[in-house]
C-alpha cells in the first residue's frame, strides 16, 4: 500500500513540474493583479496580447529551428529589412502611377519570396558544407540591417495609405488583428509539431540527424523548410511592425532575436535540440511580456527589467535540466 502512495506521489509530482512554469505564471498573475493597479483588465489583457504579437509570431518559427538543433540571429534584422523592402517597393510603384492595393500585395509577395530563398539556402549551407546555422545566421543580421539601411538612405520611408495601418492596429470584434494572427499561427503551428510526419521529423532531425537520415528523413528538404518557415513569420511580424509605424524603418527589431529565444527557453525548448513544445513557447512569450507589463505598471525601473529577464531565462533552464535529470534517475 505505501509503495503505490509512493509511486502515487511521484507521479503527481513529476506532473506538477511539467506545469511548473504555467503554475509560477499563475502566482505571478495573481500578485499583479493584487499590487498593480490597472493589470487585472480587459484592456490590459489586451494590451499584454498585442504587445506579445510581433516576438510571438517568429517564436513559434524559433521553436522549430531550435527542436531540430539550430538557430536563427537573423530575424530581428529580417524584420527591419522586410519591413524597408515593403516600403520601397511601395514607393518606387506608386511613383510610376500603379494602384495602391496590388502594389502593397506586390511588395509583400516579394518579401515572402526574398525570405523564403534567405532561409532555405540557410538550410543548404547547413546540409551540404556543415556550417552551423548559427554563423550563417550572424551573417545574414549584418547583411539585412545593412540591406535596410540602403534600401531607406538610414531614414524611414513613409509610403503606406492610411488602411494599412489596420495590420498593425486595427480590431476585429473589440480583438487586436495581430493577436489574431498570433493565436491563429499559434494553433496552427501546434497543429504541425503535433500531428503531422513533418512535426515528428523535426524532433527525430533534433535528436539526432543521422539517425534521422537512415530511417528514411530528407533532413536536407525539412532543414530548408525549417528555416524558411522562420524567414516567413519574420516578414509576417514586419508586416505588423511597418502597419504600427506607417513606415520602413531600418532601426526596428534591434536584439529581437534575443527576446524570441529567450521566450523559447522559458518555455522549455532545449537549445540541445529535440526537445520542446509549441505550447510551452507560447507560455513563454506570453510569459515574458506579463513581467515587463506589469513590472511598467508597478514603475520598475527599465534597466531592473533586463536584469529580471536574464535571471528569468536562467531559472527556466534551471527548472527545466532539473527536470531532465529526474527523469533520468
Amino acid at each position: 500500500m505505501s509503495a503505490a502512495m509512493s509511486s502515487n506521489h511521484q507521479k503527481t509530482g513529476m506532473n506538477l513540474s511539467v506545469f511548473a512554469l504555467e503554475i509560477i505564471l499563475l502566482i505571478i498573475i495573481g500578485f499583479l493583479s493584487f499590487f498593480a493597479r490597472g493589470f487585472a483588465t480587459w484592456d490590459n489583457f489586451l494590451n499584454i496580447l498585442r504587445n506579445a504579437s510581433t516576438t510571438g509570431i517568429i517564436a513559434f518559427g524559433m521553436t522549430f529551428v531550435i527542436i531540430a538543433g539550430e538557430i536563427d540571429l537573423s530575424v530581428g534584422s529580417a524584420i527591419a529589412f522586410h519591413g524597408c523592402l515593403l516600403a520601397v517597393v511601395t514607393e518606387k510603384l506608386i511613383g510610376r502611377g500603379y494602384p495602391m492595393l496590388p502594389v502593397i500585395l506586390l511588395a509583400i509577395a516579394v518579401c515572402f519570396t526574398i525570405a523564403i530563398l534567405t532561409g532555405m539556402f540557410t538550410g543548404w549551407v547547413r546540409h551540404r558544407f556543415s556550417v552551423p546555422t548559427f554563423i550563417t545566421t550572424l551573417a545574414w543580421m549584418a547583411a539585412l540591417r545593412g540591406g535596410g539601411y540602403l534600401l531607406t538612405n538610414s531614414f524611414p520611408t513613409t509610403p503606406f495609405p492610411e488602411w494599412f495601418n489596420f495590420f498593425g492596429s486595427g480590431y476585429v470584434f473589440g480583438i487586436p488583428f495581430q493577436a489574431i494572427i498570433f493565436l491563429l499561427l499559434f494553433g496552427i503551428t501546434w497543429f504541425i509539431s503535433r500531428f503531422t510526419t513533418f512535426g515528428r521529423a523535426v524532433y527525430a532531425i533534433g535528436g539526432n540527424a543521422e539517425s534521422a537520415r537512415l530511417s528514411g528523413i530528407n533532413v536536407l528538404q525539412k532543414r530548408m523548410i525549417i528555416m524558411a518557415l522562420t524567414s516567413a513569420f519574420s516578414v509576417i511580424s514586419a508586416i505588423v511592425v511597418a502597419s504600427q509605424i506607417q513606415a520602413g524603418n531600418p532601426t526596428v527589431g534591434t536584439s529581437w532575436e534575443f527576446t524570441v529565444i529567450s521566450a523559447c527557453v522559458i518555455g522549455g525548448v532545449s537549445l540541445m535540440g529535440g526537445k520542446g513544445r509549441i505550447w510551452g513557447t507560447f507560455v513563454g512569450v506570453m510569459f515574458l511580456e506579463i513581467i515587463l507589463n506589469g513590472m511598467t505598471l508597478l514603475n520598475i525601473d527599465e534597466y531592473w527589467q533586463y536584469v529580471a529577464r536574464a535571471v528569468l531565462i536562467l531559472g527556466a533552464v534551471m527548472i527545466y535540466q532539473g527536470q531532465e535529470t529526474r527523469q533520468k534517475d
